[in-house]
């Protein structure tokens, strides 16, 4: 052990010496083989130096024949340590409770994860955990081995064919691989593509099928894009049509955009509270009182404890309170204009299709009235134009 540390576990005291002869002092105590250190003068004339406990009393003969009185300004170390632990016993107890709790609610598991499953149910699953002792509030050291609860469960569960178990601090992870059984291929009668809406082809691939149009062919709502029918007149054959055709759509949008707008906005006020939590309870530690805000947004931030990899039950979570009110903002007529357009936009992508691009607007008509810009807007979209027609074939064709 080093000297500090055989130093804390004796104890030591830092003494400052009045009167007397200090010089004398420190020459005989040393002579009489007492261990003194750090000795020095301080900035108010005194000579100070630390010593162990048990020589601190070996010292009292030498004070005697040097006329010296000591005065004791510091003390480190275990003894000083158990003096106070002695005087404060309930002090001392609760910290030990403490730490006592904080282990116990560790080593329960606090929460079941289930992820993975589609057609099991999360039920099913939770009841063969519980089946196996995995179950919220369940001690950790009575839990299985990991592998031995994957094993179990997998049995347990008709259509998994892997289930892992993950212990994340006090939350357990029962992750499901269910087993997949091939979709048999339906029976598809044989169909033409068909033309969705009225628009100008921009682009046609047939996969299966007989292209009936060309690029920059103009067709009508329910125009035959591409066939099913292959083959001459005697010997045709009817298939399931597939294949890509986009094209040139136009969408006519009224539109009524408001020049005043009513937005919320936080005006810097603000009351924050905190709240000690334990598990899945919150319990107020700050904050007291009603909300004094007529309009008002509240903002949570939990932050849980951790050691290392372990997410601990307990925590802190603030939550502030932030003053709102209702403004009204005036738009110019342009900027109403092209909230409007914006939204008309949002509007036919909607419609159109996941896939669809806008190419082109055109305002045919537009005018301001009664604080609001109204306009008549056409967009003309690219976009799929498919859809399916069953082919119905009649007996002696």
């Amino acid at each position: 052990m080093s000297g500090q540390g055989a130093d804390w576990l004796k104890g030591m005291v830092t003494v400052h010496i009045r009167g007397g002869q200090p010089e004398l002092l420190v020459n005989r105590a040393l002579s009489g083989g007492l261990q003194l250190s750090s000795i020095r003068w301080t900035s108010s004339g005194l000579l100070e130096f630390e010593i162990s406990v048990s020589d601190f009393f070996g010292l009292r003969p030498y004070l005697k024949e040097t006329g010296c009185r000591a005065h004791v300004t510091k003390r480190k170390g275990l003894p000083f340590l158990l003096v106070k632990a002695e005087r404060r016993k309930l002090f001392a107890a609760g910290i030990v409770l403490f730490f006592a709790i904080i282990f116990m609610l560790s080593s329960l598991v606090w929460s079941v994860e289930v992820q993975g499953n589609v057609k099991l149910t999360e039920d099913q699953i939770r009841l063969a955990a519980k089946q196996e002792g995995l179950y919220p509030m369940q001690w950790s050291f009575r839990l299985a081995d990991a592998d031995v609860l994957s094993k179990q469960l997998v049995r347990k569960l008709p259509g998994s064919t892997w289930v892992g178990v993950e212990k994340k601090g006090t939350k357990v992870i029962i992750q499901v691989v269910e087993a997949t059984i091939p979709k048999l291929a339906s029976l598809q009668t044989p169909r033409h593509l068909v033309a969705s809406a009225d628009a100008v082809v921009t682009e046609i691939i047939a996969e299966a099928g007989r292209p009936v149009v060309r690029k920059n062919t103009k067709v009508k709502q329910g125009q035959t894009l591409i066939s099913g029918t292959i083959g001459g007149e005697e010997y045709s054959r009817t298939i399931v049509a597939k294949g890509k055709v986009r094209g040139l759509v136009w969408y006519e949008f009224e539109i009524a955009s408001p020049m005043v707008q009513h937005v919320k906005v936080y005006t810097g006020e603000k009351k924050t509270k905190w709240f000690a939590v334990i598990g899945s309870r919150a319990l107020q530690v700050s904050g007291y009182g009603d909300n004094p805000f007529s309009d008002s947004e509240a903002i949570r931030h939990e932050e849980k404890a951790a050691w290392r990899n372990w997410s601990l039950p307990i925590g802190r979570m603030k939550e502030t309170i932030m003053e709102t009110r209702m403004e009204e903002r005036t738009l110019t007529e342009e900027e109403a204009k092209s909230a409007g357009i914006l939204q008309a936009k949002a509007d036919v992508l909607i419609k159109a299709g996941s896939d669809a691009v806008i190419r082109d607007e055109i305002v045919l008509h537009e005018k301001a009235d009664n604080g609001k810009v109204y306009m008549k807007v056409l967009f003309e979209v690219e976009q799929s134009i498919v859809k399916e027609m069953p082919l119905v074939q009649m007996q002696g064709e």
